[in-house]
């Protein structure tokens, strides 16, 4: 570095600045020590020899004075108003086939040509903001500047306030969206912090720019425009927050984060402008100098990373929609001896219908259609039959992990280690588990014996078995644990089955956000053919069930699709679901007058107890982990809460197995 300053060249401010910083960038991005002492060196150089700070301070003078800095300041780290699924594919298009830098005209493509590895982010935002101060420090801005500029404005500052000016109109129009106005109404008044921050943000510009060395003039200008920029914020979060209510979706979310990046950048160029306006020198706003450097090229490093901007978008969706699915995995979990006993009736009935619908897709297999029928038929078959499950008011067991997992997800996000809220946790797991395995029981214990019975009735009435031996011997062989691949299957299972509670939680937000009550009611047809209070009636039902209706019958196309893409596609994929494959183990027993082969059928009984386990695990596992990412929850006290269920489970192990006490009716109130 030392040659590079000392030495007199050619090359332009950019190609200097550039040399420098590859002379500072450590091999590895992550070695912050390598960078920093580097940066040392450079600020100790240029302390020592005014000669090379002057060519450096020269040299960002020259870029802040010819180039325009619109896409410093009002595009880099902010989201574009073209949307999320046009954004997503500008990223992939411009990753694939990077865009032309114009770094002689544009100061953020400067940027891009000096720090211009992808890393580079993480070591500049690494190493420390005192030493990047007094880097800035060490240039001595000012130094030898003639008393007749006193008056002008320094390099930089016309294009910030420029930047301010235009950030300030771009969240005017951003806070009177019809999407934002329709959750907050209020925001259409005249008295509305995003137009009165514009005003504001005109007072404090030109007062700047016509009054630079009267101090008096606007001393406490900026500190009322952050006011209204924190006014700004406040708004845009209690947007966020009634669509906790009404609904989100990704455009919403999308326009939310635009807005909060837009009033973010505001803020940080206001408080540079008023920093230097109070001390000339520069010294006090070189922490939000700092601040916005490091952001930028985060920015700039990050602009086309696709990762980055769909976690920052999807987060809150996803949050969402996990919470509308968590408040239907409430009711997955008894408290009660009469919801541990509602919930059995509930398996029961369902394990029923189940035996029933397996029955129509024996014989759906038996027309022999061409494979895309097959699929549709099948899709039918368990999409109609677990919508009718749903609302005959009956359970499948595999059916509440993807749901509870989000309960608990809640409930870990609101523990946060507190001794108190962990036994809270402690209880709600136990509960959790005691309510699945009497849903499985249910399914499971009543599956089985539908199956037989309807076998039974065949025989009864067409002197012959539902099923042929032949058939049964497949069955058996499918659910072998070892030979069939059914362990595998109920993983795909079991991922379909994580799906649909997403699926649930997506249309139960779409009603909601949408107002589909609302809008079915409206239909005069409807109304016409149904009377005013059916319709009533229907649409609230929309409303609160659309989700879990949705979800079910999804779920059965997905599970008749899994199927079907490996036909069409020669694959070995299939799926297994523990309800089923108990009434199959039915169906198999009758078909061979009650006397299987030994071996074939305790082998598919293993294999049975293994899909279960699976489709649960899977199920649970993956929406634990979405629900506890889409909440931001890391839960550090896992050993605590390990020792915790330990203790209960051996001190009060019915607790996991079984209905709760009599004095369970009645709970005590709990002691906030």
């Amino acid at each position: 570095m030392e040659a590079l300053l000392l030495t007199s060249g050619v090359e332009s401010s950019a190609s200097l600045l550039r040399e420098l910083v590859r002379r500072i960038r450590p091999k590895n991005p992550d070695d912050v020590a390598y960078a920093s002492a580097r940066i040392e060196a450079l600020a100790d150089l240029l302390t020592a020899y005014p000669a090379s700070r002057a060519r450096v301070r020269a040299a960002l003078n020259e870029l802040f004075a010819t180039r325009r800095a619109g896409s410093l300041y009002m595009q880099l780290g902010i989201l574009p108003s073209t949307g999320f699924f046009t954004e997503t594919w500008r990223r992939v298009s411009h990753t694939l086939l990077p865009e032309v830098q114009n770094p002689d005209e544009m100061l953020g493509d400067v940027l891009k040509d000096i720090f211009d590895h992808k890393t580079d982010e993480r070591w500049v935002g690494g190493v420390d903001s005192a030493l990047w101060m007094r880097l800035l420090e060490c240039l001595r801005f000012g130094e030898n500047e003639s008393a007749e500029n006193d008056d002008a404005l320094p390099g930089g500052l016309p294009t910030v306030l420029h930047s301010l000016w235009l950030l300030s109109y771009q969240m005017t129009a951003l806070g009177f969206d019809p999407e934002l106005l329709r959750l907050d109404a209020n925001l259409a008044r005249t008295d509305s912090p995003f137009l009165a921050q514009n005003l504001e943000t005109r007072v404090f510009v030109e007062c700047c720019q016509e009054r630079w060395n009267d101090v008096a003039a606007v001393t406490d200008d900026e500190k009322q425009l952050l006011v209204l920029f924190d006014q700004c914020r406040e708004a845009v979060e209690r947007i966020h927050r009634r669509s906790a209510h009404a609904g989100t979706s990704l455009q919403l979310t999308y326009k939310l984060q635009r807005l909060r990046d837009h009033v973010s950048r505001a803020e940080q160029l206001a408080t540079i402008a008023g920093e230097l306006r109070r001390e000339k020198s520069g010294r006090t706003a070189y922490p939000a100098i700092i601040a916005l450097f490091k952001n930028l090229v985060f920015a700039s490093c990050r602009q086309n990373d696709l990762a980055t901007f769909w976690r920052q978008n999807l987060e809150i969706t996803a949050r969402r929609v996990t919470e509308y699915a968590g408040k239907a995995g409430e009711h997955y979990i008894t408290e009660t001896r009469r919801e541990y006993f509602g919930m059995a009736k509930a398996a029961l009935g369902a394990g029923g219908l189940i035996a029933l619908i397996a029955l129509c897709k024996i014989f759906l297999h038996r027309f022999e259609l061409a494979p895309l029928n097959e699929i549709f038929a099948y899709a039918l078959n368990y999409g109609l039959g677990f919508v009718l499950v749903y609302v005959m008011g009956f359970t499948i067991a595999t059916k509440q992990p993807a749901m509870t997992a989000n309960a608990l997800a809640a409930s870990i996000g609101e523990a946060r280690g507190k001794a108190r809220d962990l036994e809270n946790l402690i209880t709600l797991i136990a509960r959790t588990t005691r309510s699945q395995l009497v849903a499985i029981l249910g399914n499971v214990g009543m599956a089985i014996p539908i199956a037989i019975s309807a076998s039974m009735a065949f025989l009864l009435l067409g002197e012959r078995p539902a099923i042929t031996v032949g058939e049964a011997d497949n069955l058996l062989a499918a659910h072998h644990p070892f030979a069939s691949g059914s362990l595998l299957f109920a993983g795909v299972a079991g991922v379909c089955l994580f799906l649909s509670g997403l699926v649930a939680g997506y249309f139960d937000n779409l009603a909601t956000y949408n107002r589909i009550p609302q809008r079915i009611q409206q239909l005069g047809w409807i109304r016409r053919l149904l009377g005013a209070r059916r319709l009533e009636r229907l649409a609230n039902y929309v409303g609160d069930h659309m989700g879990a209706l949705a979800g079910n019958f999804l779920f059965g196309v997905m599970l008749a699709t899994a199927w079907g893409i490996g036909v069409l596609l020669s694959l070995p994929l299939d799926i297994r679901h523990v309800a089923f494959s108990s009434a199959y183990l039915g169906y198999a027993a009758a078909a061979h007058g009650f006397s299987p082969p030994l071996g074939a059928f305790v082998w598919a009984a293993i294999g049975v107890a293994g899909i279960g386990l699976i489709n649960l695990g899977v199920s649970f596992t993956l929406a634990l982990f979405v629900a506890l990412r889409a909440r931001g929850v890391t839960f550090s006290q896992g050993r605590q809460l390990m020792l915790g269920l330990m203790r209960r489970f051996f001190t009060h192990p019915g607790d996991f197995f079984l209905p709760p006490g009599k004095s369970a009716e009645n709970p005590p109130e709990k002691v906030e």
